[in-house]
């Protein structure tokens, strides 16, 4: 718990320190372990490059899993489809630790994503991407993980 909100507490003191205006706060549905929730913050370093953060949830099977997540993104423009839409894709790291009746582990991963989102012209982003993930540590734990989701954020 401790560390869940250290995590929290060092999200808001980046937000409060960043000057750029295309930050984003929200959730991220599916595309973990076995889909679950993600609360997700983008923070905007500029109008072609940010950092999204997430924290979630997931389960799996039996098993019940906790994610913590930093990709570096760049974002690339759309609007020849229509004004708002963008496209982004990214690389970054991650944790994962999960627990079931057979036992508990924590792995370090390495991942991607690649997605598109539409800015409305009111404060709000809906984003579809695909984030894959290949996770380091031992045990029987498939160490490939990934999967779609959809994003509602709101920009700020």
């Amino acid at each position: 718990m401790k560390k869940f909100v250290f995590v929290i507490l060092f999200v808001f003191s980046v937000i409060s320190v960043s000057n750029a205006q295309s930050n984003a706060v929200g959730l991220r549905l599916g595309g973990g372990i076995g889909g679950g929730a993600e609360a997700s913050f983008q923070l905007g370093i500029s109008e072609a490059n940010r950092i999204e953060f997430g924290l979630g949830l997931d389960v799996y099977q039996s098993a019940n899993a906790f994610h913590a997540s930093a990709v570096y993104q760049w974002v690339f423009d759309l609007s020849e489809l229509e004004a708002g839409f963008n496209w982004y894709t990214g690389v970054g790291g991650g944790l994962l630790s999960y627990s079931s009746k057979f036992g508990s582990a924590t792995y370090v991963g390495v991942l991607g994503i690649i997605g598109i989102e539409y800015n409305f012209e009111f404060p709000l982003q809906l984003s579809i991407d695909y984030r894959p993930g290949f996770y380091f540590g031992g045990g029987d734990f498939d160490p490939f993980r990934g999967g779609a989701a959809i994003g509602v954020r709101f920009r700020f």
